[in-house]
């Protein structure tokens, strides 16, 4: 599957306002992530509305040759904030981590990214993790953080060991009122096309 929509946007001539489109493999065997940049939302939505390169056939054809996918539209989402390791130290991402929560809102969604950046002074911390992209999503209901491993190894050992219930991640978390964690997904083996 990944291969195939990777094709259909290759074969795409690259519209105004298209910065990228990558997909992941999980780590899981069954799920993938679709990670697209675009400039702005309005860039994006024009681009949906006006689209006639066939591109929406050809994905839905590779779609239909995979079977059984659950197709649940883009969504849009905004970058809030990043923790980032200190410049030049950051190495190739051999994994992506998507964690995800439902919030009531922009206000929870804000405090919540707010206060992650706030407790780790806007820097990555080391042990495997290169970013955290936080990314709140139009209407305020989900927080996205894209989260960029030097491997899955890293990262599963941050969350047997600094991730657990009770720890200060967890209890701020818990703190914030209308957020639900919705748990996270490991991604590996990278397919798109970026504007040069």
């Amino acid at each position: 599957m990944l291969d195939g929509v990777a094709r259909a946007w290759e074969e795409t001539p690259l519209p105004d306002g298209f910065l990228s489109q990558v997909l992941f493999a999980g780590t899981d065997g069954r799920s993938v992530l679709n990670y697209g940049q675009w400039t702005s939302g309005s860039a994006h939505r024009e681009f949906v509305r006006t689209e006639g390169t066939g591109l929406a056939e050809r994905i839905a054809a590779v779609l239909d040759r995979v079977g059984d996918v659950a197709d649940y539209g883009p969504g849009r989402f905004r970058l809030h904030g990043s923790l980032l390791l200190p410049e030049g130290e950051a190495p190739a991402p051999g994994c992506v981590v998507r964690v995800a929560f439902r919030t009531a809102g922009h206000e929870p969604a804000r405090r919540l990214v707010d206060g992650l950046l706030e407790m780790f002074g806007g820097r990555q911390s080391g042990d495997g993790g290169i970013a955290s992209h936080f990314h709140i999503s139009e209407d305020g209901t989900r927080v996205v953080n894209y989260s960029e491993w030097t491997d899955a190894q890293s990262h599963e050992r941050v969350v047997a060991t600094q991730l657990q219930d009770g720890g200060a991640v967890k209890r701020f978390i818990a703190g914030v009122e209308g957020v639900e964690p919705l748990g996270f997904r490991r991604y590996t083996a990278p397919r798109g096309l970026v504007r040069a």
